[in-house]
Order: structure tokens, then sequence, then C-alpha cells
């Protein structure tokens, strides 16, 4: 609760925590619109493959023309994580390769690393955890993002002496979009493509949002991080309200949706046919809470807090995130607390590649959000051999591959990848 404070004191100290972003897309951008006003930090260095859309983004959140005079430009991300005037490097490319090199570039360089890309932290984040512990830095989830908030309302809920139930997100869900491809994104968001192209959307990225991919990837770093089970057949995404999370998200035997306690699901905020769920939760984050005793049991029903019929199990939310408009807590706990936001520990679950068509040999895979795979959440235990989503990009298929199958390490041209190396080495093959 004193983060603002010490930044305040890093102001007065003439000492602020000067940041690095790789990345000036949509959550960079939104990161970049708050450093202004934030006492404390400010951005030394921007790295974009494309140099003037990223200071075309810093004119578009509001920079002055001297603000951005003063910033440095650079293509390479691996040259500014060893930029002097870097204490923090923030990785917000979104591609899991380039944010791997990134984040190992950082931690040699002995800079802390806020991971915006969830897509590198569920291939090998334990192992750039582990790695920047041993070099005396911080590796942190990105605050704003659905992962850092469900990992804070874990530890919340554990550091109170409650057991977690259930945590995750809401999204918007239909079984039929598993196999939206590029095209027939914008139709779902209802958005014309020529509307969705002067505001700047990628397609393929939006359409991992509709097909699965990143809640499966978020669920994944959410398990990774907070020692939660991952679905044995993958996310189900569950229709259902705010006011009903206690009781849909419980185990089975207690009239519940769950298989087990401790689980990660996403929920859903339509209906199978299609209807909106009342008081959905499409935007925010949860946790279900178990009393650990029958006296806590009836102190949620003393003080108020709604609970599934039994009285023991409760369920807090929250029902928005604000993705890099909140990034600075990230940044400013990584360098003045030397604490993470969220952090992976282990590999609970990995997220699949499975085919959204009848795939050919000799097919090159397009990966997340595009039109021949998409990401399905599953434990370690019963996908080892199984091909990551973050592996299934500009890699060649060798065999055929049926509509709804899941790819093997296998079924594609993977030869000295040392990408493949960190992966096995974070299931601890």
């Amino acid at each position: 609760m004193n983060l603002s404070t010490l930044a305040t004191e890093a102001e007065a100290r003439n000492a602020p925590v000067r940041a690095g972003l790789i990345g000036a897309g949509k959550f960079g951008s939104m990161f970049l619109s708050q450093v202004p006003t934030i006492q404390g930090l400010e951005v030394s260095a921007i790295a974009d493959l494309d140099v003037p859309r990223a200071k075309a983004a810093c004119e578009t959140v509001g920079w002055s023309p001297e603000r951005i005079a003063a910033t440095s430009f650079e293509e390479d991300g691996a040259a500014l994580a060893a930029r002097d005037d870097v204490d923090v490097v923030i990785e917000a490319t979104g591609h899991p390769r380039a944010g791997i090199a990134h984040a190992r570039a950082a931690i040699k360089a002995g800079k802390h690393i806020v991971m915006v890309n969830v897509e590198a932290d569920v291939l090998v984040g334990p192992v750039l955890a582990a790695e920047a512990r041993a070099a005396g830095v911080v590796y942190s989830m990105a605050y704003g993002d659905q992962p850092a908030l469900v990992s804070e309302m874990v530890d919340w809920a554990r550091s109170a002496g409650f057991s977690v139930a259930a945590a995750g997100k809401g999204t918007k869900y239909l079984l039929a979009y598993h196999s939206v491809t590029p095209d027939e994104v914008w139709a779902h968001y209802g958005l014309s493509p020529e509307d969705a192209a002067a505001a700047g959307m990628n397609p393929q990225m939006f359409n991992s949002f509709l097909d699965g991919t990143k809640s499966a990837i978020e669920m994944v770093a959410i398990a990774n991080a907070c020692g939660l089970n991952v679905p044995t057949d993958g996310l189900a995404f569950p229709p259902c309200g705010v006011d009903d999370l206690a009781h849909v998200l419980r185990p089975k035997e207690m009239g519940g949706h769950l298989e087990g306690r401790g689980m990660v699901e996403t929920i859903s905020s339509v209906e199978r046919d299609g209807r909106p769920v009342f008081r959905d939760l499409r935007w925010g984050v949860y946790v279900v809470l178990e009393a650990p005793n029958d006296y806590a049991a009836a102190c949620f029903r003393q003080y108020g807090l709604p609970t599934d019929d039994t009285g023991r199990f409760a369920a807090m939310y929250k029902p928005f995130h604000l993705i890099g408009l909140e990034l600075s807590i990230s940044v400013l706990s990584a360098a003045l607390r030397r604490e993470p936001t969220g952090q992976s520990r282990e590999m609970r679950g990995t997220v699949a590649a499975v085919a959204k068509r009848d795939l050919k040999a000799g097919e090159i895979l397009d990966g997340e959000g595009g039109y021949t795979v998409w990401g399905k959440a599953q434990p370690v235990s019963h996908a080892k051999d199984t091909l990551p989503i973050g592996l299934a990009q500009n890699v060649t298929l060798t065999c055929d591959v049926a509509q709804g199958s899941t790819l093997q390490m296998s079924d594609v041209t993977l030869a000295d990848d040392p990408v493949v190396t960190l992966y096995r080495q974070a299931l601890g093959d």
C-alpha cells in the first residue's frame, strides 16, 4: 500500500525507476499513456521493429514532443536490455520466441523483467524465473493482465487462511469459436474489417481471444504461478454470472462443476445458445474461497459475503482489468520492492495445439489465433509429448492431422531448436 510513496521518494532522490519497453502495441501504448502522471517512473527507451510506429504511438497517447525527443528508440530489444539507462525491461511483443530471447538478455544484463508476453511465460516461465533469481533480479508477471490480478487474489486468500477452490476469469465463449479464423473474426466483435484496420487492430491477435487460445494461455499461467490444477479435459467455459460463482465453481461432489478443489477455469458470459448470462464477468477475474472451519463460514454469512447453499464457499471478483493502464504497478514493485506481481513457479499445465481443420503434411502452422490451430489447456501429466501452441508457428507438418486432433511434437520439424530444450527443461524432462 506504499508503492506510490516509494516512487515519490525515488523521484525526490532524483533516482526514478527507468523502464525500457519492448513492443509499442496496444498493451505498451496503454502503459505509455500513464507514464507522464506517475512520479518516480520514466521510460528511457522504447524498442520496436517499426520505430516510426512506436513514435506515433507516443504521440497518440499524448506524449509531448519534448518527452518523445528525450526518449531513445531502437529496433533491437536485446540492445535495449543492455542499456545502462534501463532498470526494468518490459517485454510486450506477444511473440514467444522473441520474448524468451529478450527476457534472457535482460537477466544477463542484470535488469528486472516484467513479462507481458504470457505466450513466452507458459512455455518456459519457471526456467526464466529461476535464472532471474540466480542473477539477483526480479522476473514478474504484468499487473493489469488477468494472470497477475488473479495471482494477487489467490495470494490474498491464502494469506488470510482460506483455501482456493477455483480461480480464473471471464470471457465470451461458444464451442464454434474454436474453428474461427482471422478472416471471420470481426463479425464476432461487431466490427467491419475496414473499421478494425483503421483502429490498428490485429485480426490474428483478436482471434486468439475468441477461439479459446488466449484463455488457455492465461489459465495455465495462473496455474503455474499459483500451484493450481488445470482441468484434465481442458477448460469447460461454463456459463456463469457473478452471483453464481460460488455455486458453479466448487467440486462436483458438492454440486458444482469442478473435478476437484484448487482448479483454474474460465467462465462464459453467454449461455450455450448465445443468450447473455445475467451479471456476467466477461472482462473480470475471480477467486472462489472455501472456509477452513464452521466459525469462518458463519462469519461469511454474518458479514454479508454471498455464499453457496452450504455456506462454506464464497466468491470474490473484480469486474474489469485495465491491462497496460495498470502495468506500472509491476515495474515499480520490481524496482522498489524487488517483488514480482505474480511469477511462474512450476509447470502445472501447458497449452496444446489442436487442429482447426484437417491439416496436410507440408503445411506450415501459423500459431496462436491463426488459420491452422487453437490452444487447449492441459495438465502437464497429460500433455508432455504434445506440441505447445508457442512452438506451433512457422513450423512444417511432417504428417496429416485430422481436425480436432491434438498435435504431437513429432508431427512437426523442430530440429536443434533451443526453445524446445528450454521447454523440456521447464517440464523437468
